[in-house]
């Protein structure tokens, strides 16, 4: 395997300049990352599952049909809100706007790609739907959408995952949704990915594997950015229709990379426009206790594609922690890794206490309360702000991926407040 991988380095080094358009390539590889790490039985299924999806997305049906269940489903367009109290929280002159994906069906933005997967699915004839979830988001998109569909759906879900977003999961079971329990490992989003895979190479003749970030083998990383690129084609008509230019620093929070990919591609041809990915710091990188997974680690193969990942010396994959459920995961979209590589986009991380003062900042200021997830994102923002490093004019856009609802016990148990 790392002669093979090392094989790969060589015949497509990372230091080429970032393609807009051009990845994945016939292989599903963005330069050495992507591609396809998955057992034998699955390589048919994954053929089948990129000719149905590019047959889809070239059919007028199809795309009328993803397109009005976006505008009468999930209420899109979402706005472009400009925030001013908390724009001066950041720092004097700059102006920052949110994409309010929290307005968004489901609060979120993950129900955009649950949508087009979901009608996939159905066109390929496919009745049960297995997904997995961290925070519970992706998941609860999953099982509206089946709901809507009329097709079976299984979430797997780690029984951390489950103490700590209990609302989402009696939400995904009140949709018909069956949610079981990942008991292995660190008992997270990495093990209930794991679970997922071996329920699909079991049932892999009547199975849908439902997605959730931008990451897995070929052509998870494609769908899935391309079902979240209408939140930054969004964006980008609505800031050129409000600011008249294009914004100069484009900023959410990374995980898996979803919601960060679907507003990034977009604007990834504008080279004026900084591109700003900010992972979970947990409690602190100096510790083993973080989900900085392009800050603080290195290539390896996860979940069936290469990309970059908390590993050790030896290869194994990393515990990880973070404050917030949907950022709790070693490894991360295959697209961000080059990206990084290619310095297209710019990884930093924020820690807990950081998100926490981004929550409580937007909320107090603006009446908004956000996710765990995209208070990363606002938390250094702030501090970004108070170093000096956003200059007076400085237009900037936060993708504000979800609503807080879900970590109200997790807020109020950090924040020591007993709620019940």
């Amino acid at each position: 395997m790392q002669q093979h991988l090392e094989q790969q380095e060589r015949e497509s080094p990372a230091t080429e300049r970032y393609q807009h358009g051009s990845y994945p390539d016939v292989r599903g590889r963005f330069g050495p990352y992507g591609g396809k790490f998955v057992p034998e039985s699955l390589m048919p299924l994954l053929s089948e599952l990129e000719a149905a999806y590019r047959e889809a997305r070239h059919d007028p049906a199809f795309e009328e049909e993803l397109q009005e269940l976006l505008r009468s489903f999930v209420g899109r367009p979402t706005p472009l809100y400009y925030v001013p109290r908390f724009s001066q929280l950041v720092a004097p002159g700059v102006r920052v706007y949110l994409k309010r994906e929290d307005l968004a069906h489901t609060g979120a933005h993950k129900i955009n790609n649950a949508l087009g997967q979901g009608l996939l699915a159905k066109r390929m004839g496919k009745r049960r739907i297995i997904a997995e979830t961290g925070a519970g988001q992706h998941g609860v998109a999953t099982a509206t959408v089946c709901a809507m569909l009329g097709l079976e759906c299984i979430i797997y879900m780690g029984a951390e995952d489950i103490e700590r977003q209990s609302l989402n999961v009696f939400r995904m079971r009140l949709l018909g949704a069956e949610v079981r329990p990942v008991d292995s490992g660190s008992r997270t989003l990495k093990d209930a990915i794991n679970e997922a895979i071996r329920d699909w190479v079991t049932n892999v003749e009547t199975t849908f594997y439902l997605i959730g970030s931008v990451v897995g083998p070929h052509p998870y990383p494609l769908m899935v950015r391309d079902f979240q690129s209408i939140i930054g084609r969004e964006a980008r008509e609505q800031i050129l229709r409000l600011e008249g230019r294009l914004p100069d620093l484009v900023v959410a929070c990374v995980g898996g990379g979803s919601n960060a990919m679907g507003i990034f591609y977009p604007f990834a041809d504008a080279p004026e426009v900084r591109l700003l990915g900010v992972e979970a710091g947990g409690q602190g990188l100096a510790t083993d206790q973080h989900a900085a997974t392009l800050v603080a680690g290195r290539p390896g193969v996860l979940h069936g594609a290469f990309s970059y990942l908390l590993q050790n010396e030896d290869g194994q994959v990393l515990g990880t922690h973070s404050i917030s459920a949907g950022l709790d995961y070693p490894g991360v979209g295959p697209e961000h890794s080059y990206m990084k590589d290619t310095g297209r986009a710019s990884y930093v991380a924020a820690d807990d206490a950081l998100a926490l003062r981004g929550l409580q900042a937007l909320s107090q200021s603006e009446g908004i309360i956000p996710a765990l997830e995209p208070a990363h994102a606002l938390g250094y923002l702030l501090e970004m702000g108070a170093r000096g490093e956003l200059v007076p004019g400085s237009l900037v856009i936060v993708n504000l991926s979800g609503r807080g609802d879900k970590d109200m016990a997790t807020v109020a148990r950090e924040l020591e407040v007993k709620i019940s």
